[in-house]
């Protein structure tokens, strides 16, 4: 059994966003790191990989620097490792690169694909439905663990109503939520043997998808409005004032 991991490099939560020229400056972001939901899905791959045996392929659609992110998953355990080349992603739409990953998953020969619900820089969620609809696959969101049962995989989720838990059988796609696993941290070992896996690089081209024409077009970036100052209130005589402004304006009560 192969799994497929798709794994993006993001802003690192710490890294300061900044706008030049109508555009987020990529080149003025301090730090990238794998986006947090699909820390979990590498995790819970993991998980699988050593509860029912299997092959882990991590996966990622981006620009050269995303290679160390590879690098890091192959440090707690990824098996193989695919580098699809995009310089650009902002070039694209959301849709060619689910054309792009569903080919990368399926030119690794993986029925079986685990991703973040969401990335942290587009919060979009179109990732995992967008892959497994390509796939012809199920897809299963919201999930905090998945184990494989016979011929088949029994994925727990959260809902309005209560956890649920959901079987279905390959081809399919799971997209995750955070869980309550504590995530693997590379030890010393694990880092010196992901130094010597070479990562295998391939253009969009290779997996024979177009990604010339894009169905979207950005006007421009810019950033959130500063928030407006704080107010303060002391003494017994503001209490009227505070309750009219809770209710009227922050429409709390």
């Amino acid at each position: 059994m192969t799994i497929a991991v798709l794994l993006k490099q993001v802003p690192d939560t710490t890294a300061k966003i900044s706008v030049s020229g109508g555009r987020v400056d990529e080149s003025a972001v301090s730090k990238w790191s794998m986006s947090p939901y699909d820390e979990y899905a590498l995790e819970s791959a993991l998980q699988l990989k050593e509860s029912g045996g299997g092959d882990i392929v991590a996966i990622t659609c981006g620009p050269v620097r995303a290679a160390k992110m590879l690098t890091d998953a192959a440090a707690v355990g990824g098996d193989s490792l695919l580098h699809v080349l995009v310089e650009d992603l902002n070039a694209l739409d959301s849709t060619q690169i689910q054309a792009i990953l569903a080919a990368a998953a399926s030119h690794c020969g993986a029925q079986v694909v685990f991703c973040g619900k969401q990335a942290a820089d587009t919060n979009a969620g179109s990732t995992g439905p967008g892959v497994a609809h390509l796939m012809g696959a199920s897809c299963v969101t919201m999930v905090s663990e998945v184990a494989s049962e016979g011929g088949s995989f029994m994925a727990l989720r959260a809902s309005s109503g209560g956890d649920q838990r959901v079987a279905v059988s390959a081809p399919c796609v799971f997209a995750f939520d955070k869980g309550t696993t504590e995530l693997r941290r590379p030890n010393v070992r694990g880092i010196m043997m992901a130094k010597k896996k070479v990562a295998e690089t391939l253009e969009a081209s290779d997996l024979g998808v177009d990604t010339s024409t894009s169905s979207v077009s950005v006007d421009s970036h810019s950033p959130p409005p500063e928030n407006p100052p704080g107010q303060r209130f002391e003494g017994a005589d503001s209490v009227a004032v505070v309750v009219s402004k809770l209710r009227d304006e922050a429409n709390v009560i």
